[in-house]
């Protein structure tokens, strides 16, 4: 292997190059990860995860047919006559005497749709008359692009499965990894492409892996979509003959689509009750997952970074490994997939996982100052946000170079001497002596052309030359995949940190890509920027945690246009959306539920009239609204009342009592705001059991109807619980001690009447 003068080893990157030639002083240093540091990325997470759960990979050498068992899930495929690697089986968990036949490619239907198409292979590439969409497509330096792969061998160690396929004649290999999670029987899928060949080929597309169900007309398709300001949005359709493809050609995951899915059979409306198998990938770049329906009414699902102008130049002897692609199996509907994924995510995604730390109540002075950052200005409002119980201070927008709006200073990471004349520490000690740590906004991704560095280093950028560069928000992209812009953001951050007691970081990314040019590289080379660029992102993130340990950083992308399993390994909250409308954020909070645990939603409260839809709601409503993930303040205390203050302290005290279970429970979704309901209600149960909290929230009465009864979920039918109001009344009959069967079967009454209503309430475990 070539030695590197300056290795950056990213522990835990999800697409990893593993050896690259040089191409002169401007060329990318990628992250480098040797095969063995690869199977320990998450490895360890997991294993603490499986601890005292019962899970098995296992081989029948007879049949050639791999079982995977964990939690209610089983998992099982089978290398047929043709050395193909065929699926059998996915679903709910078969009994451990249930045995497969040794598997047989399906015999086609006719000279149109050979059996290559119609088999069901966990990795495919493109060749053999192959016509559905292909894990792989390559081009030769002879200008073949036919590749046909077949299993050679594989190793089991624990709870990790490699398969080695080859080429039938070309020194091309395909390393195929799973890895299961016992807890929740959770399948990570990535793929390794090594050349073995004697020179340089052209990937062209590159896939995680495919995930197959069975023949069937009644298949759902769930998936998230949306915009600025409306993330999100949840969407279904029935799976056709065809293909859907979900996907972000911008660089990085976007609002217009999540990397995330679930198809249910039978369309069961029970947020609890059916077959449903979901999935994610953990890519923080452009992406696409395709859902393909094919000729015998098989579904797949492919899913890896964007085949969209994309083409990545391997070397002899270099392999590219692929990001992890996630998939689970529910029996209990789409509620069900939810918990799984929350748990997975809270016990093997997150940066401090197993034991990912409770977020703390936060406050943001953005709505207050804006880019008017000041010192005495900022004191004041720690010292009001302090009084209502606020745990972490933060400075937005505006603190550095000559920032004084959002035409200039981006790239200058230094702290504005007219703003702070002494530096950050006189504030920051100020926050600390309040009781609070600090945290501090930036956006380190990006360059204003009025900028110190834009003027010292205008090739920076991605960029085509000739041609113009597109602005969004009057900033442009740094090139990260470029070592030196890599190098570049590391230092700058890391001596920001060095220098100053910062807690937090709110990494922000205001605008996707344009004009992907990499000019310091060769053109052959160049679309490998899609892939450079999220490396060097993952592995700044890495060492600044490794350098930095104490420090949280929240990923933020103008709101929810870059969340995902790649860039959550390495933030530990997520900022969903610019809309803080209390009212709208019910529909955006649930639709993020579905993929993500609200551990990591941080949820402000704002002021009303909101800023979006000048909206009246009360400081009570926006307080519970946000109560259902990690809950902020940005409202400008400036303009508050006594009667808010006091409101607030209240509201704060009650959820640092509900944090935990917030933040680590099990979520149901008992009435949906989906689709204009009048009402929204959401059960949290601790994972113990001992504990629920619920929360109501009521658009407008009408002709005099009750709002509805609910009927919780999640809790043990013997224990006896005690329910208390939040906020809100009950009705005057409730009993206040009953079983958990009683809450569940008979239900609670809430009064709510009115326009935008909200309650909230506990259910306690009495006795052991």
């Amino acid at each position: 292997m070539r030695a590197w003068s300056r290795p950056v080893v990213n522990r835990r990157s999800c697409l990893i190059l593993s050896r690259r030639k040089a191409v002169g002083k401007s060329c990318t240093r990628p992250a480098v990860l040797l095969s063995i540091a690869l199977l320990t990325l998450i490895a360890p997470r997991l294993a603490r995860a499986q601890s005292g759960n019962a899970s098995s990979i296992r081989f029948d050498k007879a049949t050639q047919v791999f079982r995977i068992d964990a939690a209610d899930m089983s998992y099982a495929f089978g290398i047929n006559e043709k050395k193909q690697v065929q699926t059998l089986y996915w679903g709910k968990r078969l009994s451990p005497d249930d045995t497969f036949a040794a598997p047989h490619s399906d015999p086609g239907i006719s000279s149109f749709d050979p059996p290559i198409n119609t088999t069901r292979q966990e990795f495919v590439a493109w060749g053999g008359g192959l016509y559905i969409e292909p894990d792989l497509k390559i081009t030769f330096p002879d200008g073949n692009r036919d590749l046909v792969l077949q299993y050679v061998s594989h190793t089991i160690e624990g709870a990790r499965l490699a398969l080695l396929l080859k080429d039938i004649s070309r020194e091309v290999y395909v390393e195929l990894q799973y890895q299961v999670d016992a807890a929740t029987g959770i399948l990570r899928r990535s793929a390794q492409l090594q050349n073995k060949t004697s020179a340089a080929l052209i990937i062209e597309q590159i896939a995680s892996g495919t995930w197959n169900l069975p023949r069937g007309t009644n298949y759902r398709l769930r998936y998230l979509a949306g915009r600025w300001a409306g993330e999100w949005q949840l969407h279904e359709q029935m799976i056709q003959p065809g293909k859907t493809t979900l996907e972000s050609r911008r660089g990085s995951t976007a609002a217009q689509n999540s990397p995330w899915f679930a198809v249910d059979r039978n369309g069961s409306e029970d947020q609890d009750s059916g077959d449903v198998w979901f999935g994610a990938l953990g890519w923080s770049g452009s992406w696409q997952i395709s859902i393909e329906q094919d000729q015998i009414q098989q579904v797949r699902l492919t899913g890896g970074p964007s085949n969209f102008d994309f083409g990545y130049r391997l070397a002899a002897g270099e392999h590219l490994q692929t990001p992890y692609f996630y998939a689970g199996y529910s029996h209990d509907g789409i509620g069900g997939a939810s918990r799984l994924l929350h748990r997975f995510e809270l016990s093997s995604i997150l940066p401090h996982a197993p034991s990912a730390k409770l977020r703390p109540v936060l406050y943001n002075s953005w709505e207050a100052t804006g880019f008017n950052v000041h010192e005495p200005g900022q004191e004041e409002l720690a010292e009001k946000a302090a009084s209502i119980g606020v745990e972490r201070f933060v400075v937005d927008d505006g603190w550095f170079g000559q920032r004084a709006d959002d035409r200039a200073g981006l790239g200058d990471w230094y702290v504005n001497p007219v703003k702070f004349p002494h530096g950050l520490k006189p504030l920051i000690d100020k926050v600390h002596s309040l009781g609070m740590d600090f945290g501090l906004w930036v956006e380190p991704e990006m360059v204003n052309p009025n900028s110190d560095l834009y003027r010292k280093h205008p090739d920076w950028v991605l960029n085509f030359p000739t041609r113009p560069h597109t602005e969004g928000r009057n900033q442009l992209v740094l090139n990260l995949a470029r070592s030196d812009v890599r190098d570049y953001v590391f230092q700058s951050l890391d001596q920001l940190l060095k220098e100053n007691d910062i807690a937090f970081l709110k990494w922000d990314y205001n605008r996707n890509w344009s004009e992907p040019g990499w000019p310091a590289v060769s053109p052959e080379e160049q679309k490998q920027v899609y892939i450079t660029y999220v490396q060097n992102l993952y592995s700044i993130l890495d060492e600044l945690r490794a350098k930095h340990p104490q420090v949280d950083i929240e990923s933020c992308s103008g709101g929810g246009s870059r969340v995902d399993l790649g860039i959550m390994h390495y933030t530990d909250e997520v900022w969903p959306s610019d809309n803080t409308d209390a009212f709208d954020r019910l529909l955006i909070q649930d639709g993020f539920s579905y993929a993500y645990t609200p551990a990591v939603m941080m949820s402000w409260v704002t002021d009303s009239l909101t800023q979006l839809n000048q909206r009246n709601l009360s400081l009570e409503y926006r307080f519970l609204s946000s109560m259902q993930g990690a809950l902020g303040i940005g409202a400008n205390l400036n303009h508050w009342k006594p009667e808010d203050f006091a409101t607030a302290k209240k509201m704060v005290a009650q959820y640092k009592q509900l944090r935990e279970t917030v933040q680590r429970g099990s979520l149901y979704r008992l009435i949906s705001p989906q689709s204009g309901s009048e009402q929204s209600v959401t059960e949290t149960v601790s994972e113990d059991q001992r504990r629920a909290v619920v929360f109501a929230f009521l658009h407008s009465s009408r002709m005099l109807y009750p709002f509805p009864r609910i009927y919780l979920r999640g809790l043990k039918p013997e224990a006896m619980y005690r329910i208390a109001e939040l906020h809100g009344k009950l009705s005057a009959v409730s009993p206040a001690v009953e079983s958990g069967a009683f809450w569940m079967q008979q239900g609670v009454d809430v009064e709510l009447r009115g326009d935008f209503q909200a309650a909230a309430f506990t259910l306690e475990m009495t006795g052991n």
